[in-house]
Formats: C-alpha cells, structure tokens, sequence
C-alpha cells in the first residue's frame, strides 16, 4: 500500500500479494486496476518500488499495447483497432500543422538553447498570465510570477503532490474521475488517493448523476480521518473527465469553502476550458471569481494538449498565488522542463488572439458539436443510456444491461470484446467508478473512423443482447434485466449542463431515445417480427 511497506520487503520487489492496497472504506487508491497480481511475474533486477510501478504500467496499458501494435489505417491496415480510448482531439490537425509551421514560429537564439529559469522563460511566462487573465474571464491581469511551466499536468500534479502532501497522506478526489492522476501521485510521491464515491442515481439532494455534493466530500473526508489518514488536499476537474459535467459558479465555490474550513489545498485542473462546444454550457474558471475564498491553497492548471490538439507537446502550466509553493515547484522543474524553442512557438501560439477566437475555436467546436451529436444520435438508435454533456472530447456511457451479474469481472469481459473486435474502449474500472458497466468514448475522430467504430461496437452489444435474451429465456425467473432497466432509466440522455426545471424537462430527442430504449429492452420487437405480421 504504501512504498515505506514495500522497502521492508527489500531488493528484488517482495511478495506482490503483500503488496495489495487494502481499502479505505473502498476509497483509497487501488493500484491494482484490473490486472491480477497472482499472474505478475517480479523482476529480481527493480527494487519494491520499481516492481509496483512496472506492474502498474502493465494492467493499465494492456489495451494501448495491443492497440500500437495492430493501429488500424485506412489503406495499409483497415481490420487494425481502432482508438476511442485515448482522450486525444484528433479533428484540427490540419489547422495546428498550418500554425505552427508559419515563419513568427522559427526562431533559434542563445537563449533558447541554453537553460532557462526552471519555471519556464519569462516570455512565455508573461503570455501565459495574458492568456489566462483573457480565456479565465479573471477580475484583474494574472502576474507572470505566478506562473510556472512543465511539460504537461501530469508532472504537475506529481510535483504539487510531492510539495503538499509528506508520503503516506492523501488527496481528496472524486470518482469517477481520470485515471492517470494515480500514477502521477502515487508512484512519485507515494501520496494516496481518497475517493467521493459518485453514482448514477438521482435523490432529493442529487439532481443529476455522479454528482458531488459537499456533503459527500465531508463523509469521505471523516471516513479518512477516522483510519487515520492524513488528507492535505481536495482535486478537481473541470471540465469533468470522464463525465463532461462543468462546476457552476456556486458548485465552485461551495467546494473551495469546504476547502477553506479543513485547511485543505485545492488543484483545480481545467485542461479541457476550451473544449466547451456548445453554446448552451458555460465554463466558469476559478480565475475568473472576485474572491477566492483561500487563495493561497487554490492551485489552477491548464494546457495546451487537449485544448490545441497536441497532445504531443508536452506543456502545460500552475497558476498559483503561494510563493512558497511556486518555489518549491519550480525546484522540481528541473525534472520536468520545456525544451526552449518549444516554449517560443508556445507563446507565439498563445499570443495570436485573431487566430484563436476567429479561426481554431469556431472551427474546432463546429467539428466537436458533429463528432459528438453522431456518436450520441448512433447511442441513442442503440437504445443506450448515456450523460450528455457538451465538454472535452468523451461521452460517458451506461453500458450495465449488457452485463448479466453486474461485476467489475464483467465489465472487464466486456472490454476485453470491445478490444477482441477491433475497438479500444475506456472501462469504468479504470476511473475507479463504483458501478461496473459505465465505459468512456472518445469522439473527437474524424468521421470515418468514428462510423466505422461505431459498427464495430454496435455489433458486440448486439451479440450481448442476444446472448442475454437466450439466458433469460432458459432461465425467465433468474433474469434481473427489469431492476436494471429502472436503475438506467434515470440517466437516459441526460439533460445538458442546465440545471432542470422540472422533472418532465427532456426534450423530443430525448423522449424517441427513451422510447427506443424501452422497445428494445422489452420483447415486444422479438414477438412482432416483420414475417409473423405478413
């Protein structure tokens, strides 16, 4: 569980079983994922620590190795997998390439090539609190010192859980949420992961799905404190990965309150601001408040990956008013530093306002609006549930009916036919969901790609669907398919970020996708046959 346990175990990596994370109250972080220690083979040559991590490696990247090495392409290999699994955009490569090798981008100078102030060239530094104070919609300009660049977020959170956090004590977050946060908290700084545990169902107090509550922060907080962990830190992301929700102003603030009276940091990562495409949603940065309620324990990161589709620049950047943090960041940047003619093209990109409100957002949201309104339109002919959201780059999808027990075990079955059949899929698991059969898309495709995947998972639930149909009919008193369809039904095409009005509030899509589902979950389709009625 912790790495002080695994170095008792000496050189070699011990007993990987000893090594298993025992839960707190289900929340703390599960290394494991989905892999199966039993079957891990340890390496005489890695210390515990480095025996753990390769582990770690293994379960998690099992779907992307085999995904590099049959990468589907449409000349050279059109039966490869085909990748709805990284959240990457890969809709404005030919506006990115056209940027970035324009003339302002080419510079080479001493500076440039000669180490830099390891919290990033003041150049950039200066466009980064521009940019910022623009896009963040802040009350007053941001100040350059206050910024400090990395090559991407996932370095920064290593870094910010390893100034905050002494190892062994923990962060809040809640799941599901991105699973990659694991690794760049735990495997670095040994600093653990305390889970908000959200579910699908709407009470009185939750008016949409996974949503988190302050009162749900409280009790995993005192469920922490009561094992006697140490919790120094709440994160959030908003955007949502993988839900898509976006915090309202006053979510927000509820949140950095409840912050502010345990003394807790809070890292507020908005990597997907600008991947807001629909008008109907507003994003709200907690830049752009007129007072924050701590400011100096709110710590806001950003990048370019997902927001300019290139996710093969690593960049990314801490806005933070705690110069003692700052600092001890910036000491740390020497591991994690932007090459410097990166950072030029970084902030020649940044910099060119025109462009970016006239040319790549208009162009970029217009193709995020259609990749999604087709994947969502193809769900809701299926007949499946999902949230509609109208941020980053993913759908979160209530696949629950097409499993027959309802297990993590399942689930990871499920995926394993998604990937038999060519299509790379994200598992609830791998979110640390707490309701098996929930699984990520990633739309942000081009539309070949995304028609073709889209068969390809169409036919597996199909085929699932039958298969359950023929166990039920072996088995009619065993069936739970009925308890499951009520649990699905009040997540079915979800509104968008408005709050609802009324409970009747959906609209027609809404509804013929409702009725689609329930046709095909009932046996009226399979009774009423085209050739029974001719």
């Amino acid at each position: 569980q912790a790495l002080s346990e695994m170095e008792g175990m000496g050189g070699g990596g011990g007993n990987l079983q000893e090594m298993r994370v025992r839960p707190l109250t289900k929340r703390r972080v599960d290394m494991h994922g989905f892999c199966n220690p039993s079957g891990f083979q340890r390496s005489p040559y890695l210390s515990a620590r480095g025996n753990f991590a390769n582990m770690s490696h293994g379960s998690t990247e099992e779907g992307y190795k085999a995904y590099h090495a049959d990468k589907y392409d449409e000349d050279k290999n059109p039966n490869g997998i085909i990748n709805f699994g990284t959240s990457e955009n890969k809709l404005c490569f030919d506006l990115m390439s056209k940027r970035l090798t324009q003339a302002d981008m080419d510079l080479i100078e001493p500076s440039l090539l000669q180490y830099p102030d390891w919290k990033g060239h003041l150049f950039l530094r200066e466009e980064v609190a521009r940019f910022l104070t623009y896009y963040c919609k802040a009350p007053a300009p941001l100040k350059a010192e206050n910024v400090i660049v990395l090559n991407g977020c996932g370095s920064l959170f290593s870094a910010l859980a390893t100034v905050l956090c002494d190892p062994g004590e923990a962060v809040l977050i809640a799941t599901p949420c991105y699973g990659g946060i694991t690794n760049s908290i735990f495997l670095y700084g040994n600093v653990k992961l305390v889970y908000v545990c959200l579910d699908s169902k709407i009470t009185g107090t939750n008016t949409r799905p996974f949503q988190l509550t302050v009162e749900k922060l409280e009790k995993a907080l005192q469920d922490a404190q009561a094992e006697g962990v140490t919790v120094r830190a709440l994160i959030l992301l908003n955007p949502q990965n993988p839900l898509g929700d976006i915090y309202s102003l006053s979510e927000l603030r509820d949140y950095l309150e409840f912050a502010k009276r345990h003394e807790l940091h809070v890292i507020v990562d908005e990597i997907y601001m600008l991947s807001v495409f629909d008008e109907s949603a507003t994003f709200h940065s907690v830049l752009s408040m007129d007072r924050l309620p701590d400011p100096q324990r709110t710590h806001v990161m950003w990048g370019i990956t997902k927001d300019f589709a290139v996710s093969g620049i690593r960049f990314g950047t801490l806005y933070t008013e705690n110069q003692d943090v700052a600092n001890a960041v910036a000491s740390l940047c020497y591991f994690h530093g932007v090459c410097g003619p990166v950072q030029h093209k970084v902030a020649q990109l940044l910099k060119d306002r025109d462009w970016i409100n006239q040319v790549y957002l208009r162009a970029n949201h217009a193709r995020l609006k259609a990749a999604h309104t087709y994947v969502t339109d193809e769900l809701k002919t299926l007949g499946v549930p999902f949230l509609n959201r109208n941020a980053g780059f993913f759908v979160w999808i209530d696949f629950r009916k097409y499993l027959k027990t309802g297990t993590f075990e399942e689930e990871l079955l499920l995926w394993k036919r998604f990937l038999d059949n060519k299509v790379l899929l994200s598992c609830g698991k791998a979110f640390e969901c707490s309701e098996p059969g929930w699984f990520r898309i990633i739309f942000a495709d081009k539309t070949h790609r995304l028609q073709l995947g889209m068969q390809r998972i169409r036919k597996v639930l199909e085929e699932r669907e039958q298969e359950i149909l023929a166990e039920e009919k072996e088995q009619p008193c065993q069936s739970d398919q009925d308890g499951k369809a009520d649990s699905t039904d009040e997540v079915i095409f979800v509104s968008r970020h408005q709050e609802p009005t009324c409970a009747n509030s959906s609209n027609l899509g809404d509804l013929i996708g409702l009725l689609q589902q329930q046709m095909r979950s009932s046996d009226w389709l399979q009774k009423n046959t085209a050739e029974q009625f001719a």
